[in-house]
């Protein structure tokens, strides 16, 4: 046991589960847990005083509702010209699995459906040269069931009456083409992290701590398989120990230093690139109203895929907003409300090699996101005005977005590689997990934990909890993709989600 534990403390409690961070993650993870196995004690560990205050929050989710209807950067371009369709088929088909489960908290009471509503999803663009890269990604999509519905226009009335704010002002020799999915959602996650949370706080064996920091996560080693947590209350200065089986650090940018902290051989060489965010976010009512639909473009050349333009409908707290970029930047802190020493303090022997190869590779990206810093005010209002020509600078004021940390890696060559994505780091017997990485991130949540239980809960996995799984999800161990017929029914039975 490291020295960080004074032998003086003893050990305050021994929850079967602890889950650092109180987002969507844990929530999620929460509740199936819980579902599988209603004895399972839990407990939640959260460092601020609110429950989704980083990335799971409304205004700091860089993409709600992410479905690849309308994210270019999923559907990337050969060098053969045609399009790689796969990415945007497997998050078209974990959204789905997402909307499963969500029906079925709906439909056992469990929430209410007032997180998830109706929005179009569009993908415009604006240069020649990319309506035949557009023309070929709907061809390809519109042939599966998960894209069922896609329509694609380079009609101006057709257009206009699709994204109406848009055509204001604008040049009718503006070269613009564009598909639609009518069946798009908005996804407030910070509501529906709360609501879970809510329901899972009431039932017996859970508790969550608020203005809790885990502060150290160690092996103990009188007894195989667990692991011990010294933790820190942020207020009061008091701190506990706890002992537990199973740990699931689901921390967003705080994921990878406390990962670090376990010293499990898994862990070893990954690192962490945080990229920061800003939006533009429409003051005037009459503005918002007049848009309906999240509307994306193509990234720069160097951009990270947090940063894809799109203007955006969303539901906040019940209340309809109009968001407009992100701007990509750099800051060394992990979380939006860390520290300036959180990528310093990240850096060990092992990923040292990895971080500085994964910088030389991607000096582009570093190019961009100093030109994204330094960016002026006039710049960032001139990339609004591709998708809005007449835009007023006073109807706009520009607001912090989240905080996102990419996986930095070892490759083949067992140097480093940057990845934008999502993974999930485990110890080899499963009694320690952690979720690196951001995009697309919430809106795949459900995935991601079920692919949680089958590495760490094996043999539950592959004894009783199957069949429970198949009555929440019952798209559980099948293909949406390849099954068109299951992927319609499941998505009628989804619908009612949006009857709220």
């Amino acid at each position: 046991m490291s020295n960080f534990f004074d032998p003086r403390y003893k050990t305050t409690s021994r929850p079967d589960v602890v889950l650092v961070g109180a987002g969507i993650m844990s929530a999620t993870l929460g509740l199936l847990l819980k579902e599988m196995d209603s004895s399972i004690k839990i407990e939640i560990y959260e460092r601020l005083d609110i429950v989704s205050g980083e990335s799971s929050d409304a205004w700091n989710n860089a993409g709600t509702g992410h479905a690849g209807f309308c994210e270019l950067n999923y559907t990337p371009q050969k060098e053969d010209g045609s399009v790689d369709i796969k990415k945007a088929l497997k998050i078209a088909e974990q959204f789905e699995i997402s909307k499963e489960l969500w029906s079925y908290l709906v439909d056992k009471k469990y929430i209410t459906s007032d997180f998830i509503n109706s929005v179009a999803h569009i993908s415009a663009v604006f240069k020649e040269k990319d309506v035949e890269f557009l023309k070929k990604r709907y061809e390809a999509l519109k042939a599966h069931a998960l894209f069922e519905g896609m329509v694609f226009s380079e009609d101006k009335e057709t257009l206009k009456k699709w994204m109406p704010l848009m055509f204001e002002g604008r040049d009718e020799k503006d070269f613009i083409a564009a598909t639609r999915m009518e069946d798009g959602a908005d996804v407030d996650f910070g509501k529906l992290t709360r609501a879970i949370f809510e329901y899972l706080c009431k039932q017996e064996g859970v508790q969550l701590f608020l203005n809790h920091e885990v502060k150290d996560i160690d092996k103990v080693e009188e007894e195989e398989g667990v692991w011990q947590l010294k933790i820190k209350n942020v207020k009061t200065g008091e701190k506990r120990f706890i002992d537990t089986k199973f740990v699931f650090i689901g921390a967003g940018g705080a994921a990878l230093p406390l990962l670090q902290k376990t010293d499990i051989d898994e862990a070893d060489g990954f690192g962490g690139f945080p990229v920061s965010g800003q939006w533009l976010v429409c003051k005037n009512k009459a503005i918002i109203e007049k848009h309906q639909a999240k509307v994306y473009g193509k990234a720069a050349v160097g951009a990270p895929p947090m940063s894809v333009p799109h203007l955006d409908t969303r539901i906040i707290n019940g209340e309809k907003a109009l968001l407009f970029g992100p701007y990509a930047g750099f800051s060394t802190k992990f979380l939006k409300k860390g520290s300036w020493f959180d990528l310093v303090g990240s850096i060990e022997f092992d990923n040292i090699l990895p971080m500085i190869a994964a910088g030389l590779q991607n000096i582009p990206l570093t190019r961009y996101l100093i030109g994204q810093v330094t960016q002026s005010a006039e710049a960032r209002f001139e990339s609004l005005q591709q998708f809005i020509p007449n835009a007023d600078i006073n109807d706009w004021e520009l607001q912090e977005a989240g905080q996102r940390v990419q996986i930095i890696k070892k490759n083949k060559e067992k140097t480093g590689v940057l990845e934008f994505g999502t993974e999930i780091v485990h110890s080899k017997n499963g009694a320690v997990a952690a979720l690196l990485g951001a995009s697309p991130g919430a809106s795949t949540s459900v995935s991601i934990m079920l692919e949680l239980l089958e590495k760490c809960f094996k043999d539950k996995m592959e004894s009783d909890w199957k069949e429970k799984l198949a009555e929440m999800i019952p798209s559980y161990g099948k293909s949406l993709y390849e099954d068109q017929q299951l992927c319609r029914e499941i998505r009628g039975k989804t619908k009612v989600l949006f009857e709220n």
